[in-house]
């Protein structure tokens, strides 16, 4: 369906109006007073009669291009029953790590969070989804919404160091609750994905899970790192944990607190078992939503008084009109 979204400024129509008749007034005036009229005259007010066409024409096609026309799809019904999740990524230096593997290649951590990650956000038709990124500190990237597309690229377009090198794991969880105070129907989970201690932020981890816990938010941490990792140096290759900084009694104890789970993804695969687990936690209603999905088409009556414009700014130059003249002084030698 067309609309118009401020169709009240269609009221701007006749303005010119108001100038025309004194207009018309000078033209006529300089045309009577003008020795020797002939048919070149008639020509000229010819010419000046589909200007004057040609200038309603272009500012019709403005004013309905600034009354803003839209094209308005069939209203679509939103699901009426979801989960609440904020998702909070670790961008940490550790993240850098290059002990995953995805698709065959070995890849840094926070390259196959970013693959997994998103696939999962793909799935969670129907869920709210936020995004809060830590380091150093917490920031809040994208808040709770059903705009599932703008949630993965925020998350594509995150880079580590982003945030600072430390991990303020405590802020991260105390943001994520602060922003379920906003919501009065959730169940409240927090997805937090990390791998190393917090040895960074204002509030300690166990405070932050305190608060969470009274305000019914439920912390599912995953700690994320492989076991084992070869690394070469001058001595050969060597066998090391690259997950040594990895606190899971923490994470695990936090998880505890909330009523939560703790999760160790070693893997991608384990990482998409976790969100398996994820998928199963019991959804909750909400009110029947719609919307209608709308197109902007104000451009279209722009495009065509721009179009208009140039052809008549073309017509008033010598090598425009050469032709027509000619043609003209043809017809009449005949």
């Amino acid at each position: 369906m067309l609309t118009l979204t401020w169709a009240w400024l269609l009221l701007l129509l006749p303005l010119p109006l108001i100038f025309r008749k004194q207009q018309q007034k000078i033209e006529i005036s300089g045309h009577l007073h003008l020795p020797g009229i002939g048919e070149n005259g008639s020509e000229q007010v010819q010419q000046s009669s589909h200007s004057r066409k040609a200038y309603w024409l272009v500012w019709v096609l403005l004013v309905i291009a600034v009354a803003r026309p839209l094209w308005m799809g069939d209203a679509i019904e939103l699901p009426s029953k979801g989960r609440d999740l904020m998702i909070a990524v670790d961008l940490s230096g550790s993240m850098q790590i290059e002990d995953m593997v995805l698709n065959g290649q070995a890849v840094d951590r926070f390259t196959m969070i970013q693959d997994v990650v998103s696939d999962f956000i793909e799935r969670r038709k129907g869920d709210k989804l936020g995004l809060i990124l830590f380091a150093d500190h917490a920031y809040l990237q994208a808040p709770l919404t059903q705009d599932r597309r703008s949630v993965a690229q925020f998350l594509k377009e995150a880079q580590i160091g982003l945030v600072g090198k430390q991990t303020a794991i405590g802020e991260a969880i105390a943001l994520g609750v602060k922003r379920f105070d906003m919501v009065d129907k959730s169940n409240r989970i927090l997805v937090l994905l990390t791998d190393g201690s917090n040895n960074s932020g204002s509030i300690s981890p166990e405070q932050a899970a305190a608060i969470a816990a009274k305000r019914g938010v439920k912390i599912y941490a995953i700690g994320v790192g492989a076991d084992v990792m070869e690394r070469r140096s001058i001595f050969g290759t060597e066998r090391v944990n690259p997950s040594m900084d990895l606190d899971e009694a923490q994470l695990s104890s936090l998880a505890k607190i909330t009523g939560g789970l703790y999760f160790r993804a070693r893997s991608s695969q384990d990482l998409q078992q976790i969100y398996q687990e994820i998928d199963k936690l019991e959804p909750i209603s909400r009110d029947q939503l719609s919307y209608r999905p709308q197109s902007e088409l104000f451009y279209l009556p722009l495009a065509a008084a721009l179009l208009i414009t140039i052809l008549m700014a073309l017509s008033q130059l010598p090598f425009f009109n050469r032709p027509v003249q000619w043609l003209t002084a043809r017809r009449g030698d005949r």
